[in-house]
């Protein structure tokens, strides 16, 4: 079968490859690949700077935001031919530490969990996978490619649990919402958020293409001025760029006794830091704001990113996928556009 493979740490080294049938030790459940979404992370690893292959493998199938249809379900999954399906990305780790051994793999506090198409643990990249019943996720079908949108909105379904958790440690009434980065995440975030009934404001560089129309059918405000001159004091401010001056600008912006919630990670930031004069510590004790950061996701954001998908305007869904490429051309969709929300590559079709 044909799958998308790269030599982690190996800059090019990205190809579609004829690979063995999966292995039924991978799981008990056989998917076919319908559609494989293309995140930052895969051009990380692409570019040489991320990603593990399986012990004893010198390439990694890629992939990690899936959807497939079930080819066989086998003895006892619970699930029939023809479902669609995501596959739940991080595995516990083999110890396990305490929090994988109760399910909270996201939580793991040793670093041994592997990770579907990133950490030594083969991809959704391959025109089948297989997958232990219990990491498979069944997607209404009414969602049909819209699936494949699922793994994006795990992340910031636990992005919102942790903000909403983090507030519960004093009497907290938050109204207003500041994302920074109007990506996948940045928007994904912005739908939970206008979902909860909060006043959501959206920060991004772009002032033309889809973002900006996007922001505003959510009911949304979008904004491309510095976070500073910003005429709101956000209660919560979810951070999905990683840029270090964001970051900052977002603990001075947020409201006293706000949240800050980061989701990005990793990305270049030229820009001279300016100490603010009163020390962000001192800020962050004195106004009780938190800053917090949030990754990955276990089962039961799965189940809470599957409900907001359905309750999602379907059509703006639809407008997320600015992309497709068949797996012959998986290199356009591993090349990023200016205009580019979400490329996909399309294996099936529904």
């Amino acid at each position: 079968m044909r799958a998308i493979t790269v030599v982690p740490h190996q800059a090019g080294s990205a190809r579609l490859d004829d690979v063995p049938d999966p292995d039924p030790l991978m799981g008990s459940v056989l998917v076919e690949a319908v559609a494989v979404g293309v995140c930052g992370t895969d051009l990380e690893i692409t570019s040489g700077a991320y990603g593990w292959s399986p012990p004893g493998a010198d390439r990694l199938v890629l992939g990690h935001e899936s959807l497939g249809r079930v080819i066989d379900p086998g003895p006892s999954s619970g699930l029939a031919n023809g479902d669609l399906v995501v596959g739940i990305v991080r595995r516990p780790d083999a110890v396990p530490c305490p929090s994988c051994a109760v399910g909270e793999w996201d939580m793991c506090r040793n670093g041994q969990y592997t990770e579907r198409g990133i950490k030594a643990v083969d991809g959704y990249m391959s025109e089948r996978w297989r997958i232990e019943p219990d990491y498979a996720v069944k997607v209404d079908p009414g969602l049909g490619i819209l699936g494949v949108l699922l793994e994006p909105t795990t992340v910031v379904a636990k992005a919102w649990e942790v903000v909403g958790s983090t507030g519960l440690r004093a009497f907290w009434e938050p109204r207003t919402a500041l994302i920074t980065g109007a990506g996948p995440i940045g928007l994904l975030a912005a739908l939970l958020g206008v979902q909860r009934g909060l006043d959501v404001h959206v920060l991004d560089r772009a002032e033309t293409g889809p973002k900006p129309e996007l922001v505003a059918a959510l009911g949304a405000t979008y904004h491309t001025d510095a976070v500073g001159d910003l005429d709101i004091d956000p209660d919560i401010v979810i951070e999905c760029t990683g840029v270090r001056s964001l970051i900052l600008s977002s603990v001075e912006k947020v409201a006293s006794g706000g949240v800050v919630c980061l989701t990005g990670i990793g990305s270049a930031d030229p820009t001279p830091i300016q100490i603010p004069e009163t020390p962000l510590a001192n800020e962050i004790v004195l106004q009780n704001k938190v800053v917090v950061g949030s990754v990955n996701a276990n089962r039961r954001h799965y189940y809470k990113g599957a409900e907001a998908l359905q309750r999602a305007d379907h059509d703006w869904l639809a407008k997320l996928i600015t992309r497709r490429a068949n797996p012959e051309h998986f290199a356009d969709a591993l090349e990023r556009q200016p205009d580019d929300i979400k490329a996909i590559i399309e294996f099936a079709s529904l």
